[in-house]
């Protein structure tokens, strides 16, 4: 039979920072809405509401002495140690993030040299042809990265790359905007290296789309709700509820068009390793792509959540889920060789992208 080359994960890692920022931080907060003005209710019915609705009860911080590269050069560590892989044998190190490195007293965002440059540097890889780059691409980019990372395998161009997602949302979040207890950091990893297959295995399939025309908005940088501050600095900003029709009008048929072109059943989906920016919404998701196959028993536990205690930390929230999954590390979740799991993110561009993936 011929043989093809397929991309198969060999290592992966994590950092999750050690600071842990529970709801009720938030009290003493002033919450404000778009014009500037305080909300009639109170801060700890703000905070309910907001627990009911995405199941954020804690999310971790960035330590103060350390920058996005910087966990992201842990999280490499992990998965380089975690494989025991010669890190000089590196084609590619791809980094997706979307700030930069901001630091605790700067909120401004520092892009160069690349952060792949600098977690190169920190991993102390010699080898020239080890090309380090960015890939900013809202929070769907660490996927759209292992997807780059696929295309440079199957092409013959590589052999092994190590894909990175990291971010440090918190440090990019107006304390004003009730948004800015959504946000987290983190970062994650995995190696990926070239396979040669009689049948499909890793990497089966994978599809993106970006809706920029009307939607590029829905995500991006503002100033502060606070109309009075001397502060000039920009932060994150976004239309929640449009953002949520985008979502529950476009995951779901992208993700059954990501498994239609595996060529597998939905059936065969062991589970869905899916961004959280939202519990909320992401059951909504699941309950549509649920419904695009006919099905109305939706029990069962396909889709492991993390976003309770980890909050949404952006690029690195699929590969630190992929990470504990694969590490055995998710309560009353698995995965051994054979299973068949979809990946899929949604975030600013608009951007989203699903793939398929076989555990070799």
């Amino acid at each position: 039979m011929k043989t093809s080359f397929y991309s198969i994960i060999t290592g992966s890692g994590k950092y999750i920072p050690t600071k842990v920022v529970k709801n009720e931080q938030f009290l003493t907060n002033t919450f404000l809405n778009i014009s500037g003005e305080e909300f009639p209710k109170t801060n700890e019915d703000i905070i309910q509401k907001f627990k009911e609705i995405t199941e954020i009860e804690e999310r971790r911080y960035v330590e103060d002495q350390f920058v996005t590269s910087d966990i992201g050069y842990f999280a490499a560590l992990d998965a380089i140690e975690s494989s025991k892989s010669d890190k000089e044998t590196f084609d590619y190190i791809i980094v997706a993030h979307n700030f930069g490195d901001v630091t605790k007293v700067n909120p401004k965002s520092d892009l160069v040299p690349t952060l792949a440059a600098r977690i190169k540097h920190k991993l102390k890889i010699s080898n020239p042809f080890t090309v380090a780059y960015d890939l900013p691409f809202g929070c769907p980019g660490w996927l759209q990265a292992l997807i780059q990372a696929d295309y440079y395998i199957k092409s013959g161009d590589a052999k092994k790359i190590l894909v990175i997602g990291a971010e440090t949302l918190s440090r990019v979040s107006d304390p004003h905007d009730i948004d800015s207890m959504l946000y987290s950091d983190g970062a994650g990893a995995v190696i990926v290296e070239a396979i040669e297959s009689e049948t499909p295995t890793g990497i089966i399939s994978h599809l993106t789309r970006s809706d920029t025309l009307d939607h590029s908005t829905l995500l991006c940088m503002s100033s502060s709700y606070d109309m009075d501050s001397p502060n000039k600095d920009i932060y994150l900003k976004m239309n929640g509820r449009k953002l949520y029709e985008y979502a529950l009008n476009t995951v779901p048929q992208l993700v059954k068009d990501c498994i239609e072109k595996s060529k597998i059943l939905f059936s065969d989906i062991k589970k869905l390793i899916i961004h959280q920016a939202n519990a909320k919404m992401d059951y909504a998701i699941l309950e549509r792509l649920y419904k695009l196959y006919g099905i109305k028993d939706t029990s069962g536990s396909i889709m492991p959540m993390t976003i309770s205690f980890l909050g949404n930390n952006s690029v690195a929230t699929l590969p630190i889920l992929i990470d504990m999954l694969f590490k055995g590390e998710l309560k009353n979740h698995n995965a051994v060789s054979g299973d068949h799991l979809i990946f899929a993110s949604v975030g600013a561009g608009m951007n989203v992208n699903a793939m398929v993936y076989k555990i070799h």
